[in-house]
């Protein structure tokens, strides 16, 4: 009797992981369209022709396909400069970016670091609180940097909770492998340059993608802080395309069934111009992520 009553619990709990999984995987494909659509829809209008997009008619299917936004976007003045420069603040600023979080990381996951609660205890506290907008722009008023790429690049060198997992995976690293390598003579340069980065792939490939797409999405600080056209990323130039298509919103008014751009499907080439490349680098390091972005949640 006790047999068979177990058999129906075990019959039934399946049957309800069935029904969980089965609404799990509704949900998923519901937040994949609704996160893919924007994307979509964004392709579809910069090769539709603009009348049809300004009159709302390209929703799920491209309207008279043309290529025109797409030469007008390359045309476009410092267009060019701008996507440079954004590769620059992109590979640069990653290098500068990984150069000091896996040091500072290395450093915070060695047991015999002198006061290490305290400086672990002071990264973490800057995950809850900062100074704020208004004094770090003044800090770099104060240390001249505006209108500088030192600002970009150096500015906004560690983020704390890439540091995080960096120094998570570090910790998990056997101390084995470490003791061996002092034995042979090697020093901490050494043990974390030819043991520690190589061990640390998946780490280092997810914190490095986390900081490329910060660093190729970042609007706000260079927005801020960059005076200079010549500086200027790509966001900001597509910012500066919003601000005059909306100074000008009487050029739809013109728009005819023989227009080929508009500023409208000017701004949505550019955008998808822009994430071209992480589009291309994703699928690359994807791979790493599930080893690699979730072990700053299992070790703090």
């Amino acid at each position: 009797m006790n047999e068979k009553k177990q058999l129906s619990e075990t019959a039934f709990m399946t049957r309800n992981e069935k029904i969980f999984n089965g609404i799990m995987v509704f949900i998923g494909i519901v937040v994949t369209i609704l996160s893919l659509y924007p994307i979509y829809y964004v392709v579809i209008a910069s090769l539709s022709k603009p009348l049809f997009v300004e009159n709302g008619d390209v929703m799920f299917w491209l309207k008279s396909p043309t290529l025109a936004s797409y030469a007008a976007a390359a045309k476009k003045p410092g267009i060019w400069t701008a996507y440079a420069n954004t590769i620059f603040y992109t590979a640069a600023g990653v290098l500068v970016n990984m150069f000091f979080t896996t040091t500072m990381a290395y450093a915070l996951s060695k047991k015999q670091l002198i006061f290490k609660k305290f400086f672990t205890l002071l990264t973490v506290f800057t995950l809850w609180f900062n100074a704020g907008i208004i004094p770090t722009y003044v800090n770099f008023v104060d240390f001249k940097l505006i209108d500088t790429r030192t600002a970009i690049l150096v500015g906004f060198a560690i983020n704390t909770y890439n540091l995080i997992i960096l120094k998570s995976f570090f910790e998990q690293l056997p101390e084995s492998i470490e003791e061996a390598a002092i034995i042979d003579g090697a020093r901490n340069l050494s043990i974390f340059w030819r043991i520690y980065l190589p061990l640390s792939k998946p780490a280092l490939a997810t914190v490095g993608m986390f900081y490329a797409v910060a660093r190729w999405n970042g609007y706000f600080w260079a927005m801020s802080l960059l005076n200079s056209d010549s500086k200027i990323p790509l966001q900001v130039f597509l910012k500066k395309m919003i601000v005059d298509k909306i100074s000008n919103e009487t050029d739809a008014a013109i728009l005819t069934t023989n227009s080929l751009s508009s500023p409208t499907t000017v701004i949505y080439a550019t955008i998808v111009i822009s994430i071209i490349p992480m589009l291309i680098v994703y699928p690359f390091v994807q791979k790493y992520f599930k080893s690699g972005a979730t072990i700053g949640a299992v070790k703090g």
